[in-house]
């Protein structure tokens, strides 16, 4: 418990003058390049620090000069930098509204190139959604976490279908990612880190031109759960 608490207080020395850098590219790179690199940096030595090592399968599904909308699970706030660090792309996030409460970090994630979701106000939520369709027609891929939350029992949850709206407004294909391992690192209501190897299965790509309508995204959303949940294991 000690040796976790020291890392937490590590991470919070690292983060905030990360975070503060993060501030100002997202005044300087308008692109969200430099800002996505620093990010990468920055979670490589998060997870560095905890002994968690990530390996990738199926990047031979990418191809380097498409977009994508990258759909997976949410196990762990470790979720992340797994990502960032797994997956070769520009990746902007999409992220809720409240996670930009948190000082520093919040504040960098709320000035920088990710999508902040307000869920609790359609309106809103759909004008970031507008906002991530022109993003990706600019070439930039999109990571939606499409259960919402964290799962408290390690087992996959049914989807939201903000990433399938998306998916509608875009015509970009969907790449579903299976994040494996990740929920006994820090569950939820936990504070206590544990070492793991982390696993991203990247499946082929899903394409979505010509969907429209809500029967056609909730027929979009059932095959994204079912492909990934082929690769999913089972946490609980």
């Amino acid at each position: 418990m000690i040796g976790t608490l020291l890392k937490f207080a590590v991470i919070a020395l690292v983060t905030i003058p990360v975070a503060l850098l993060e501030i100002v590219l997202s005044f300087v790179d308008r692109s969200g390049a430099s800002f996505h690199a620093v990010g990468r940096f920055w979670s490589w030595m998060i997870l560095r620090l905890y002994g968690i090592r990530v390996s990738v399968e199926g990047k031979e599904h990418l191809n380097p000069s498409e977009s994508y909308i990258y759909v997976s699970n949410h196990a762990s706030m470790f979720d992340i930098p797994a990502v960032l660090v797994g997956i070769p792309d520009q990746i902007r996030i999409v992220l809720k509204k409240e996670l930009t409460r948190i000082p520093f970090f919040g504040w960098a994630m709320a000035l920088g190139p990710y999508i902040v979701i307000d869920r609790f106000h359609a309106k809103d939520a759909a004008r970031s959604l507008d906002q991530a369709a022109v993003r990706m027609r600019n070439g930039a891929s999109v990571l939606l976490f499409a259960e919402g939350t964290r799962t408290l029992d390690g087992k996959l949850q049914p989807f939201k279908r903000g990433a399938f709206a998306l998916a509608s407004k875009s015509g970009v294909p969907i790449i579903p990612v299976a994040i494996n391992n990740t929920f006994r690192i820090l569950p939820k209501g936990s504070r206590i880190v544990r070492p793991a190897h982390i696993t991203l299965v990247l499946g082929r790509p899903i394409p979505t031109q010509g969907i429209s309508g809500k029967q056609a995204e909730m027929k979009l959303m059932e095959e994204v759960h079912q492909a990934i949940a082929e690769n999913y294991v089972d946490q609980s």
